[in-house]
């Protein structure tokens, strides 16, 4: 493979208007570009999701962690490791089963017959990427496991508050409730998933390209990931974040983020509404996306278009309209509607 070039040397694109004077904008420009190149290159590997690329580029440079939901064979696991791929950083896998043990997740204390003392060992948890893969394969005792370093970015092992490394993200892959095997995700846990993703079946052209690339390969039914350059470091995603949480919010943009999550409380058909994260999420997510369009300010535009995948988790479904089959995603696009939105 050939070298890579460092993020200073990311190719500028051309355009006929001059490059901002403003170090801050200029700043912007390359973190935008920097953004821009690595959507390019996750929809190298994973093949008709755009939207789920976006949305989990949105997560990473919000910050949060993201919880994918979809039958088997969809990519879930393979759009996880083409992050991994793209990101310099370090990354550990947790493959989720009925027997995983807390410990198994955030390590445990092991004695040591030289020293005859107990020393603590690690677990997978302390990482910058983390996939936690059929999460709700575990029961609910294994998944608390995650509750404190989801929040906190610490861990605590035998009384010691052990920091993880930043960035950290989790990104747990889930199969629909209705499979056999499933343990349903406490909501408190639920909560610190920034986004809830729900990837479904390709369009058939993007299925027949899909299945031209892949028969094509030596490694059975696998997408390769080893093509991709790594463009990012675990400094860059800082940087990335930072650049982010500092861009333009007007004062009725912030006020229609936090109406949006208060309307769910009192809504129609919902009958548990989002909490305060839901609010921040909302914001966050925004600044990301901001950046990712190479905007210099938050458009009302931007909350609306992470608002789903903010929500969807954090409500729940009143149950006569569970029993008339409309989903929660229907419920919340009426109140996307219906809610007025700023007019900058």
């Amino acid at each position: 493979m050939s070298e890579i070039p460092e993020n200073d040397n990311l190719p500028v694109q051309e355009t006929p208007t001059a490059a901002p004077s403003n170090p801050q904008a200029q700043q912007r420009q390359r973190a935008s570009q920097l953004a821009q190149a690595l959507r390019a290159e996750l929809r190298k590997a994973v093949i008709g999701q755009s939207a789920v690329i976006d949305d989990v580029l949105t997560a990473l440079i919000a910050g949060g962690h993201v919880l994918v939901e979809g039958v088997p064979g969809l990519g879930k696991t393979l759009l996880v490791r083409a992050l991994a791929r793209c990101f310099g950083g370090e990354f550990a896998r947790i493959q989720f089963t009925p027997d995983l043990m807390p410990s198994d997740v955030t390590g445990h204390a092991v004695y040591d017959m030289q020293s005859e003392q107990f020393k603590l060992r690690k677990g997978p948890v302390f990482t910058n990427l983390l996939l936690a893969d059929e999460i709700n394969r575990a029961p609910a005792k294994t998944q608390a496991a995650l509750l404190e370093v989801m929040q906190e970015r610490q861990v605590t092992l035998e009384g010691r508050a052990l920091p993880v490394q930043l960035p950290f993200m989790v990104l747990a892959t889930m199969n629909p409730i209705e499979q056999e095997g499933t343990y349903p995700l406490p909501e408190a846990e639920l909560d610190r998933f920034m986004l809830k993703l729900r990837i479904d079946y390709p369009q058939q052209d993007e299925e027949l390209n899909m299945v031209r690339q892949v028969t094509r390969s030596a490694k059975a039914d696998m997408l390769e990931v080893s093509p991709l350059r790594t463009l990012l470091q675990a400094k860059d995603v800082l940087a990335l974040q930072k650049i982010a949480s500092d861009l333009a919010l007007d004062d009725q943009v912030l006020d229609y983020a936090v109406r949006l999550a208060r309307a769910t409380r009192s809504w129609p058909g919902l009958a548990m509404g989002a909490g305060p994260r839901a609010s921040i999420a909302l914001v966050r997510g925004a600044r990301a996306r901001a950046l990712l369009r190479g905007g210099d300010f938050v458009l009302p535009d931007d909350i609306k278009s992470c608002a789903l995948a903010v929500l969807r988790h954090r409500v729940r479904l009143a149950p006569e309209l569970d029993i008339e089959g409309l989903s929660v995603d229907q419920v919340l696009q009426q109140l996307l509607d219906q809610v007025p939105a700023p007019r900058l």
